[in-house]
């Protein structure tokens, strides 16, 4: 195929899907050599128009798992942000060592409904924003070697195709249908209920640098005054984890006990995995 362009596509609150997506397009780019472009739709300024993908380019689109989906409050941006032309694409999801569950499949379908030509897959396990006790120190250097191993399939795959019609679409689990989210669980086995949980702030570490409102992806936290959030917090953490004097937490008891729950079970190491 001719591919005059490589895309790499992502929403990153905290840089887990960052740092994987332009891995994998950066290397395909260098093995295609041709330019690499990066559109980061994460903050609300980038979502201001739409932008439309050509049949000779090559998307790396990433999304972060969210309850085992892609996050219910981002998946309108890969709707209606994005279209292409039969352009072929690769899917990327990042998930926090638990599981993936649907998210993979979701982001291929709906790619593949946007003029998406989905034909290779891929999950990597990340640290989990939640707690650096669940996946710590991912991706870790097992996790690059079969990133490596994926790229180096996904370039084999693309190149020896002559059209986007010779680009299958990957098989993920076994197409089972898009499940419903996971439900969170706290430490006593039942449903986790934190849904209105918003960040706090330390007044007394806050030095009103205005980098939580920079950072967050859904323009929730006020400019004028960082301590309040007027919008939807989707828990992300990106002004926990972009805070430089650590002002910003969370302390909602059902989220906290969520976070515990996590730890205790997920301490296990998740593998990533690859559809071609």
């Amino acid at each position: 195929m001719n591919i005059n362009k490589v895309k790499a596509i992502y929403f990153s609150p905290v840089g887990n899907t960052k740092t994987t997506v332009e891995r994998i397009a950066a290397q395909l780019a260098a093995v295609l050599q041709v330019p690499l472009d990066v559109i980061d739709f994460t903050l609300p300024a980038a979502r201001a128009a739409g932008y439309a993908m050509a049949a000779d380019e090559l998307v790396v689109f990433g999304m972060p798992t969210y309850a085992g989906r892609i996050p219910n409050k981002a998946l309108p941006f890969v709707q209606t942000l994005f279209t292409g032309e039969g352009t072929p694409a690769v899917a990327v999801v990042t998930f926090g060592n638990r599981s993936f569950d649907s998210a993979l499949t979701e982001l291929r379908d709906e790619l593949d409904g946007r003029g998406f030509h989905v034909f290779a897959a891929a999950a990597f396990a990340c640290n989990h924003v939640f707690s650096d006790q669940i996946g710590m120190k991912r991706p870790d250097a097992e996790d690059i070697l079969f990133m490596d191993g994926f790229i180096r399939q996904t370039a084999t795959k693309l190149v020896r195709a002559e059209t986007a019609a010779d680009l299958l679409r990957p098989v993920i689990a076994d197409d089972e249908p898009v499940r419903p989210y996971y439900v969170p669980k706290g430490m006593d086995g039942q449903p986790a209920k934190f849904l209105k949980a918003k960040p706090q702030t330390d007044t007394a570490l806050c030095t009103d640098c205005k980098i939580c409102a920079n950072v967050c992806p859904m323009g929730a936290v006020d400019w004028d005054d960082p301590l309040t959030v007027n919008g939807i917090c989707i828990k992300c953490q990106a002004c926990v984890a972009k805070c430089p004097t650590h002002a910003k937490y969370f302390d909602d008891a059902a989220f906290l006990s969520h976070v515990r729950y996590l730890e205790t079970h997920y301490r296990r190491r998740a593998n990533s995995a690859a559809y071609l």
